[in-house]
């Protein structure tokens, strides 16, 4: 009797993964993966700076799936089945621990890369997995119950047939031939570019606490946000650009945004001034900085609102007191272009989700094909949410085949 077959595109998280899991579980199927590079879980490799962000301290699964610009829906109950605490568990059964940052981001201990590929890489060669390298697919067939895939001049038979190829062109373009609707992609989480001389020299002053507005676009985000030397970037931007990936591609990256540096209303910040002013009264203006804004930053304010460092704050003028205020709490800035974040290479599209059946990941077209990873138009928030959703298909797909074989 032949052995049950099962062949994965993509050598990437969601890929190796699905691969692990169902080695550990049989011994008789015989599983390969096909990598189109020479290098195998290049993400993996260099994300969160070479350390891997493996997934986020979000337990419950109807806070995780706010992190999922798309895909939030579709998530809720995969996660239910399989979510960090399971993503721990599963890691620490194979030999790696993880640590949790303040911030909520999870690394191994090791805080190396490395450690995550090691572990994947020691379950395959124990347990036989064939990973092939250059393999590059160019067509995909249903012959009779049988996926047949072409790699160059050499043909692969398989049962079973997982695509977790990534962000792929070329594999889009085969799934598209096979009747699924692709998404278009666009990119996500991206830095701002901001032609603005006077505030990109202020590069590296940083905000623990601010929040964005797309004036014309119902998006507003916070947290830290930093400023740089062609823009802004941080946790507050890079959240922007995933939750308007699409509108802003649509613009050609070319918008205005309304930022609050601090985390306080206009209102509030009236209200500090007038207190101020009767406290301080004599006292320079460049000598009070208000809620601990780093001083190069409070100048430029002061510049900006048309008052000198030296005037005092008795002498404030009730328009200058809004300029101040608003200075702080509603500043404008024209956006022009983006830039990529160094740590993410994260896209927004692929195979239409009302094609998959997410109980299972499998594709509601072809019996037998299922996806995982960002071959799907899923992606999540920087912080290891886009790992977590490529382990929990890989989870699902690996129970869903492994109670049919």
């Amino acid at each position: 009797m032949s052995k049950t077959t099962v062949l994965i595109i993509g050598g990437g998280a969601a890929g190796f993964f699905s691969a692990c899991l169902l080695a550990e579980k049989h011994s008789n199927i015989k599983i390969t993966i096909l990598e189109k590079d020479k290098e195998v879980l290049k993400k993996v490799r260099i994300s969160g700076g070479g350390r891997c962000n493996v997934t986020h301290a979000c337990f419950e699964a109807r806070d995780l799936v706010k992190f999922y610009p798309r895909g939030e829906k579709e998530l809720y109950a995969p996660f239910l089945h399989f979510q960090p605490k399971d993503t721990i568990e599963w890691f620490s059964k194979n030999g790696v621990a993880l640590k949790t940052e303040a911030d909520g981001r999870m690394f191994p201990i090791t805080d190396s890369s490395e450690t995550i590929i090691e572990c994947f890489m020691r379950i395959c060669k124990k347990h036989h997995v064939d990973i092939k390298f250059s393999c590059r697919v160019t067509a995909i067939k249903k012959i009779d119950a049988k996926w047949e895939v072409t790699v160059s001049d050499k043909t692969y038979l398989s049962d079973y047939l997982i695509i977790t190829a990534g962000s792929s062109p070329s594999i889009w373009t085969i799934l598209s031939s096979m009747g699924h609707t692709i998404v278009p992609a666009v990119p996500s989480l991206f830095t701002f570019k901001v032609n603005n001389n006077s505030l990109n020299e202020l590069a590296g002053i940083s905000f623990p606490a601010a929040s964005i507005k797309i004036i014309g676009l119902k998006h507003a985000t916070a947290g830290p946000l930093l400023i740089t030397h062609w823009g802004l970037s941080g946790p507050a931007i890079l959240k922007m650009s995933a939750w308007a990936a699409v509108e802003l591609h649509e613009i050609k990256y070319e918008f205005d945004i309304e930022v609050s540096w601090i985390s306080q209303t206009y209102d509030d910040v009236l209200a500090d001034i007038k207190q101020i002013k009767e406290s301080d009264a004599k006292k320079q203006m460049g000598n009070v900085v208000m809620y601990k804004i780093p001083h190069r930053f409070w100048m430029y304010i002061l510049h900006t609102s048309d008052i000198q460092s030296t005037q005092q704050w008795a002498n404030i003028t009730k328009k200058q007191t809004q300029d101040l205020a608003r200075n702080m709490t509603k500043f404008t800035l024209s956006v022009k272009g983006k830039s990529t974040n160094k740590e993410e290479f994260v896209t927004a599209g692929g195979v239409s989700l009302k094609e998959v059946n997410f109980k299972s990941f499998q594709s509601k077209i072809q019996e037998n094909l299922y996806f995982a990873g960002e071959v799907l138009n899923i992606d999540g928030l920087t912080g290891g949410f886009n790992f977590q959703s490529a382990w929990t298909g890989a989870y699902i797909i690996s129970k869903e085949i492994s109670a049919k074989i």
